[in-house]
C-alpha cells in the first residue's frame, strides 16, 4: 500500500509514533499533509483527524492528554485529565451534527478570513469572483464567494468600511466595491461568515433557530460602533441599544483632586 493512500487511522498512528511529545489534532492533520501520507484530505482535515482519534480501534491505542492533544498509549501511563471517549464518524467524513468530538463548537460565526489581499482575487469574473481559502496548508481549497456574513475593507491595516451580506453573495458584494466610490480606498479585506465549511469543500447552511438577517445586521452595527470606520456614512441598522457615558469613579476623582492640592501646597510653602 502506498503511503499516499494510507487510511486516516494508520496515518494518525504514524504521526503519533514519530512524535516525541503529545500532538494537537490540528498539528497531526498538518503532519499527514506535509509527509504525504494521504493525497485526499478534504477541506477540513483537522476535523476529520479529531473524529478518527475517537473511533475504534484507534481510540484504544491513543490517550487524550488534554483537550485536543493526543499521544500513543504506549508513551503515557495516564492522561492528565479524565475524559470519556468521544463518538466519531467514518473514515473520511466529518463529524455528524449529533456526534461530539474534540472539535470546538463553532457557534454563530463558522468561518472567517483576515486581511486577504484584494490583488489575490480575479475580479475579471465580475459578480462570479471566487474567494479561495484553505483551512490548512495542503488541504482542499474552498470558495467562499457564496458566504453570508459581514466584511471589513482595509487600507493596509486601517479598517475603512464595514458591510454586511445577508444573502449568499460575499464575492459579488466585494466585486461591487471594486467599482463603486470605495474602489480606490482598499487593498485588503476581512470577512466573517455564518455558513460552515463541509468536508467536501462546499458551504453548509447557516445555523438554524435564529434570525440570520438580524444576527448579521447586529454584528455589522457592533463593528461600526466599535471601529468607527471613516467610509461608513451611517450607524448600523437595527442597533437601537441605549448608549451610556462613563462616569469616573468618585474615589479616583477625589484622589486626583487631593493630589492636585498637595502638589500646589508643596510648590508654594
Amino acid at each position: 500500500m502506498k503511503m499516499a493512500q494510507m487510511k486516516w487511522q494508520d496515518a494518525i498512528k504514524k504521526v503519533l509514533d514519530a512524535a516525541e511529545e503529545p500532538v494537537h489534532y490540528t498539528d497531526i492533520a498538518q503532519a499527514i499533509i506535509d509527509e504525504g501520507l494521504r493525497t485526499n484530505v478534504g477541506a477540513t482535515p483537522a476535523a476529520t483527524v479529531a473524529a478518527q482519534l475517537s473511533r475504534p480501534p484507534l481510540v484504544n491505542e491513543v490517550m487524550r492528554i488534554e483537550r485536543g492533544t493526543y499521544a500513543l498509549s504506549t508513551r503515557h501511563v495516564a492522561p492528565l485529565e479524565s475524559e470519556s471517549p468521544l463518538a466519531v464518524v467514518e473514515d473520511i467524513a466529518p463529524p455528524a451534527p449529533s456526534e461530539s468530538t474534540d472539535v470546538e463548537d463553532m457557534g454563530l460565526i463558522n468561518a472567517f478570513g483576515m486581511y486577504w489581499r484584494r490583488d489575490g482575487i480575479d475580479w475579471s469574473r465580475s459578480r462570479n469572483a471566487q474567494l479561495f481559502g484553505s483551512q490548512q496548508s495542503g488541504s482542499a481549497g474552498v470558495d467562499f464567494a457564496p458566504q453570508a456574513g459581514i466584511y471589513l475593507l482595509h487600507d493596509r491595516s486601517r479598517t475603512i468600511y464595514v458591510g454586511r451580506v445577508t444573502k449568499e453573495r460575499m464575492g459579488a458584494r466585494l466585486w461591487e466595491h471594486t467599482r463603486d466610490r470605495l474602489s480606490g480606498r482598499w487593498d485588503r479585506f476581512s470577512w466573517f461568515g455564518v455558513r460552515p465549511v463541509q468536508e467536501d469543500g462546499s458551504l453548509g447552511t447557516a445555523p438554524s433557530g435564529i434570525d440570520i438577517d438580524m444576527l448579521i445586521a447586529t454584528l455589522e452595527a457592533l463593528m461600526i460602533e466599535g471601529l468607527e470606520p471613516p467610509q461608513n456614512r451611517r450607524q448600523g441598522d437595527r442597533f437601537n441599544a441605549l448608549e451610556f457615558i462613563q462616569i469616573i469613579d468618585p474615589d479616583l476623582e477625589r484622589r486626583r483632586l487631593l493630589s492636585q492640592v498637595t502638589t500646589a501646597l508643596s510648590s508654594n510653602p
